[in-house]
């Protein structure tokens, strides 16, 4: 008995020691590349959270990887920022960020609004790794209701910020008869209040977080992007990966993935790009514009509206490109 005790205990051993070796080797690893990369606070472990909750997170997104579209749980851990600014995003990011790594961070296609600037710093803080405003110099992008204009490559990933995962939610608040809706693909909730909005307003009106159909089993959710940015899930090459940390929820959409809105025969899927509006700065009339109000110089004139590229990083390429065609043209 004592004999078989002793074995079991050195077997135990072994396979602690198998477990363990590897959190150690990448430790090290990520101490040493630290120092050529970049400065970091050493008083947090590496991209803050333990490396238990990174492994149970990249678990779950191979998951969701599994099953294209299908809404995983996960153990949503603390940060120091409210849930419900990205929570669930930078969990994801942290738990795939590597010190080599080049990460880029934009908040509705802006690298310097107030939540990508603060979340570049919660990540540089705890990282030190690089970070870049060029979307094809980055190996991982978080954003926050944007897909980049530029085409990411099959070597990057980008993290999505999501507020509700479950497309469900307007049909079916519960979430146990929303999770058995899923598993049955029993959507027709889900098209009768579509059918409602056409018969409302005389179209789809939903402009965010617009419904798709994944490899034709689950309906999912596509985060606050616009309708405009949802075509370009469709057989994308790069890997798309989406984090509620409120909900508690992770879901995926791999490369080379069917994805097709939700739409009717008579009433197709429609995005909301104009061609007859153009950026005010770059010229462009390809990409998707933002409103901006200007004020006006003189108090007694009124302000107006001016259309701007949601991705400034784009803008700033195409701003940058027309001065030096110019220049050589002089």
């Amino acid at each position: 008995m004592e004999i078989e005790t002793m074995q079991e205990d050195r077997l135990n051993d072994l396979m602690r020691h198998l477990i363990d070796q590897p959190t150690v080797t990448t430790t090290a690893a990520n101490a040493e590349l630290q120092e050529a990369t970049g400065e970091r606070e050493l008083l947090y472990n590496f991209a803050f959270i333990d490396e238990d909750s990174k492994r149970e997170i990249r678990r779950k997104l191979l998951k969701a990887v599994a099953l294209p579209g299908h809404l995983v749980p996960f153990a949503s851990r603390d940060l120091p920022i409210a849930r419900g600014w990205g929570t669930g995003g930078l969990q994801v990011t942290m738990s795939l960020v590597e010190p080599q790594d080049i990460l880029k961070v934009i908040d509705q296609g802006d690298d310097d609004s107030v939540n990508a600037v603060n979340l570049r710093r919660l990540v540089e803080k705890t990282t030190g790794i690089r970070f870049t405003t060029d979307t094809t110099q980055a190996s991982l992008v978080q954003t926050r209701h944007r897909i980049p204009e530029e085409p990411m490559s099959a070597d990057q990933i980008l993290v999505l910020q999501v507020p509700m995962a479950d497309p469900l939610r307007p049909v079916e608040p519960l979430v146990q008869y929303a999770t058995e809706m899923h598993a049955e693909s029993d959507y027709g909730r889900m098209w009768v209040y579509m059918y409602e909005s056409v018969v409302r307003s005389g179209d789809v009106d939903i402009s965010s977080q617009y419904p798709v159909l994944v490899e034709d089993r689950y309906i999912m959710d596509t985060s606050p992007i616009p309708r405009y940015d949802v075509p370009r899930l469709h057989q994308a090459e790069t890997l798309y990966l989406f984090g509620a940390g409120r909900e508690k929820r992770v879901y995926a959409v791999p490369p080379y993935t069917k994805v097709v809105p939700l739409q009717f025969e008579d009433y197709p899927f429609k995005t909301e790009h104009d061609p007859a509006q153009h950026c005010e700065r770059c010229g462009s009339n390809d990409t998707f514009l933002t409103p901006v109000f200007v004020d006006p110089k003189d108090p007694k004139t009124e302000g107006r509206w001016m259309y701007l590229c949601s991705d400034t990083s784009f803008c700033q390429k195409r701003v940058q490109a027309r001065s030096q065609s110019k220049s050589m043209e002089v």
